[in-house]
């Protein structure tokens, strides 16, 4: 229960470490959302060492992004100067972010997990107030079977996903692509193996 207890000390000592912990490359999930993004601002929450959010800067997005741990932040400076883009990063927990309201084109949040269940949809309504009306916003994480695979992931069933968990937390929304499935992955040495996944990409009411 460390990672609960101390969640910035286990994270620090995860990300401090030469490699990418969850690898170099975008999630699958939201590369392959790709076509629902809408040009312009995209905020990446809890970004970790950048995978994401220099990824979306590739695409030719104005980015912000934040994570709580210095190592993994600086890791993300790291790659966002090796793949020649600029990301506006902040070392910051989802608590302490500024959330300007209908602001970005695009909300992403990916394996974010970590946060309470009953801080879970305070969050989730700062992801939607931030989003512009029109704008779309992406979303995995594990699902309820992911216990049984222990691939990855918060290992309490409180804080897995499942459909109707999304599609209340983003009522009102046009649900483009909502799906349980499980899948083999391969995101760094974090995310290996078989996994129960929980994918969301909806876009936010235009009033």
């Amino acid at each position: 229960m460390t990672g609960f207890t101390d969640p910035l000390a286990r994270w620090n000592d995860r990300f401090a470490i030469p490699d990418y912990l969850f690898g170099e490359s975008p999630n699958e999930y939201l590369f392959e959302s790709k076509t629902f993004l809408q040009p312009g601002r995209a905020l990446s929450v809890a970004d970790g060492e950048g995978r994401n959010s220099v990824w979306l800067a590739g695409l030719g997005l104005s980015v912000d992004a934040f994570d709580f741990s210095p190592p993994a932040v600086a890791k993300a400076h790291t790659l966002a100067a090796k793949n020649h883009v600029a990301v506006n990063l902040q070392c910051c927990d989802w608590e302490s972010f500024s959330w300007p309201v209908n602001h970005y084109d695009n909300v992403v949040g990916i394996f974010f997990q970590f946060v309470e269940p009953q801080s879970r949809a305070a969050l989730f309504a700062k992801m939607a107030a931030a989003l512009k009306p029109g704008g779309i916003i992406v979303i995995q994480g594990y699902g309820k079977n992911q216990l049984k695979f222990n691939t990855g992931g918060p290992g309490r069933l409180d804080h897995l996903y499942d459909e109707d968990l999304l599609r209340e937390a983003f009522q009102g929304y046009e649900m483009l692509d909502l799906r349980t499935e499980e899948r083999t992955i391969a995101e760094g040495q974090a995310h290996r193996g078989m996994s129960a996944l929980v994918g969301l990409v909806a876009r936010k009411p235009m009033i």
